[in-house]
């Protein structure tokens, strides 16, 4: 009787949400108190600046929907492990559960978790949520991962994906709640510095932003096809922040797209089809979790990139001064918004690895420094994408004209117009909002004349491709 009466810890951690949550519905149907705890560890202790200060505007937005329901966020500092036991101490939890992740550490730190508490009483138990499909649950007719994606599409598009659970709308109290720590000693913008304030306004966090966010591309999915990789249109979903964090569940997004899919809704396809590109960088990290700090394709072990992240090429590109207006106006738009269009990673992507010829790894940790919508896996994949040395079943070096890329997906000039000042008479508000969000140590001013290329296209282009070539040479 005591243990059917114990609290249930429920561990948030990417999973933000109060709807189509398995765990927390688990907990919830027991009928058992639930205490929901955040742990800020070492895992987020690591993220980068963006990363980091989206997290806790989550949380923020968070804590106040349980305060609503009469709940409570218990935030605890320190190891995860140690915090728990803590808690289950003090409370006489005898269960804890939590959404699973799939990044190497994540799993390392969880299944030690579970490993110390069972030995202690205390059932662990995880479950899915982040993901569509579980990636040990997807696989080749041979019984083996997939290692390109359009297969793996072709093996998943048909599947059914069960429907989303409904919102939880109360939690059981506990007899008592344990200790909890403000969530502003965290100080989770400090890295943020000036940027912070500039970011915010474009920012809008938590479940209930997400939910209006799907309804706003549902009423504009039918052009997703044609659209989502104009940088000068509103094409994307501008679902990734919040589904990086849970915000958002991706059955719940699955499914409202196929109701708009059973329509006859054009595009609805194409953007499916995208979700699943996100599935495909979780199964690549859970089956290979290399694809985070080393080369997916070990040949490319070979390729002499920079690997200086100080080098005045690679400063030029993170302070998006370039002198290649497409490139530098994706970067900037990731200083002021903490987003980019993905069409435009892919360019400044490129222009990194292929023109200026830099290890993927600076620029993938670049992005985990300035994306609120950093992913582990679809940021390792994307980078190791385009540098060549990942999952890319192109059979050619790829190396994208910035130019070219520019006159087929920007050919107004609008998106350039819309985050490049210098050079322009009265330059908008978004792109002088640039210059308040870097770091003043950068010495920008709108008023500067714009900079020459650090390389010209041809140039960096050719000297990428004799690289390539000198590599497969014996």
């Amino acid at each position: 009787m005591v243990q059917e009466q114990s609290p249930i810890i429920m561990w948030f951690r990417r999973d933000l949400r109060l709807s189509d949550h398995p765990a927390l519905t688990t907990a919830v149907e027991s009928g058992r108190p639930v205490i929901p705890v955040f742990i800020h560890d070492d895992l987020v202790h690591q993220l980068g600046a963006a990363p980091k200060w989206r997290l806790g505007l989550a949380l923020e937005v968070f804590r106040a929907s349980l305060a609503n329901m009469g709940s409570r966020l218990i935030c605890r500092c320190g190891d995860a492990l140690e915090q728990l036991q803590q808690i289950a101490t003090e409370t006489g939890a005898t269960t804890v559960f939590w959404s699973r992740a799939y990044d190497p550490d994540s799993i390392e730190r969880d299944n030690k978790i579970k490993s110390v508490l069972k030995n202690e009483g205390v059932s662990a138990q995880s479950f899915g949520g982040h993901l569509l499909f579980e990636p040990w649950t997807v696989a080749t007719k041979a019984g083996y991962p997939f290692r390109v994606f359009t297969p793996m599409w072709r093996a998943v598009q048909g599947r059914d994906v069960s429907s989303p659970q409904a919102p939880i709308s109360h939690l059981r109290a506990p007899n008592s709640w344990p200790a909890s720590v403000e969530l502003s000693t965290w100080r989770m913008a400090d890295a943020m510095n000036r940027g912070a304030s500039v970011m915010r306004g474009h920012v809008q966090p938590g479940e209930r932003a997400a939910l209006d966010h799907l309804e706003e591309f549902l009423g504009r999915v039918s052009q997703y096809s044609s659209h989502r990789d104009r940088l000068d249109h509103e094409g994307t979903s501008n679902l990734s922040e919040y589904l990086s964090l849970g915000e958002i569940g991706p059955r719940t997004v699955w499914h409202m797209v196929q109701r708009a899919a059973l329509t006859g809704t054009p595009g609805t396809e194409a953007f499916l089809r995208q979700l699943v590109w996100r599935e495909f960088a979780y199964h690549l990290m859970f089956h290979t979790p290399q694809l985070l700090t080393a080369n997916w394709k070990p040949d490319w072990d070979s390729f002499p990139w920079n690997t200086v992240p100080d080098h005045p090429e690679v400063v030029s590109w993170q302070q998006a001064r370039t002198g290649i207006p497409v490139v530098d106006a994706g970067l900037r738009q990731m200083y002021v918004t903490g987003r980019m269009h993905n069409r435009s990673r892919m360019i400044a992507a490129s222009y990194l690895t292929k023109h200026l010829m830099t290890h993927w790894k600076i620029g993938m940790d670049w992005f985990g420094d300035c994306l609120i919508d950093w992913d582990p896996a679809c940021n390792a994949m994307g980078w190791q994408w385009v540098a060549g040395s990942g999952p890319d079943a192109a059979p050619f070096f790829r190396v994208f004209n910035p130019q070219t890329q520019a006159e087929k997906f920007d050919p107004d000039g609008v998106y350039v117009r819309r985050w490049i000042a210098e050079g322009h008479a009265e330059p908008s508000k978004t792109a002088l909002s640039y210059f308040d969000a870097v770091p003043r140590s950068w010495g920008l001013c709108p008023d500067a004349a714009y900079p020459k290329p650090v390389t010209e296209l041809l140039e960096g282009r050719n000297r990428a491709l004799r690289a390539y070539e000198s590599r497969k040479s014996p």
